[in-house]
């Protein structure tokens, strides 16, 4: 027979070992998954350190999954300069919808000046920095027609270059 003891023991230390395993990689050091890179000012950014950092300011009990600590105030950073330039850039499209908190964009049907032919599109901002990595225009032709990824790019350099222009004559370069 099996005493009472012993089941409480083989549970508790299942317990105990089942929990550790939710923890992140800090007595061994480095992550496999962990990578380097520069942001937009070339200053090195170690993005799992920036990660572990976050959770351990927020807090990482297991109390905390009971506790709704969000601050309401706290959004997604988009980039505003990004964010102003797509809409210079594709003035001629109406805005269908526009969410800042995830960083997208869509815009219905519009004809540029001087064009024959009407596009839609759809703008993606990922991140906070003015870089090319932070942007995705995805272009459709009328009727669901295909857009050449020169003009995709073409677009997306429009929209870079007047997000720079923005950002000088705002000053805070």
């Amino acid at each position: 027979m099996v005493s009472t003891r012993f089941l409480k023991w083989t549970t508790t230390c299942a317990l105990v070992l089942s929990l550790s395993a939710c923890g992140g990689s800090g007595i061994f050091g480095k992550g496999k998954n962990e990578r380097r890179e520069n942001d937009a000012n070339g200053f090195s950014r170690d993005y799992d350190s920036a990660a572990r950092a976050n959770a351990v300011k927020k807090g990482s009990r297991l109390s905390d999954l009971f506790v709704n600590n969000d601050d309401p105030n706290v959004t997604l950073k988009v980039n505003k300069y990004l964010w102003k330039a797509s809409l210079d850039v594709l003035n001629f499209m109406p805005v269908e919808a526009a969410d800042p908190f995830t960083g997208t964009i869509a815009l219905g049907y519009g004809r540029p000046q001087g064009g024959g032919r009407a596009y839609r599109a759809t703008v993606y901002i990922t991140d906070p920095a003015l870089d090319a990595r932070s942007l995705r225009v995805s272009l459709q032709g009328a009727g669901g027609s295909a857009v050449s990824t020169q003009t995709a790019r073409a677009v997306e350099d429009a929209i870079l270059t007047r997000a720079r222009q923005l950002r000088i004559a705002d000053g805070k370069l």
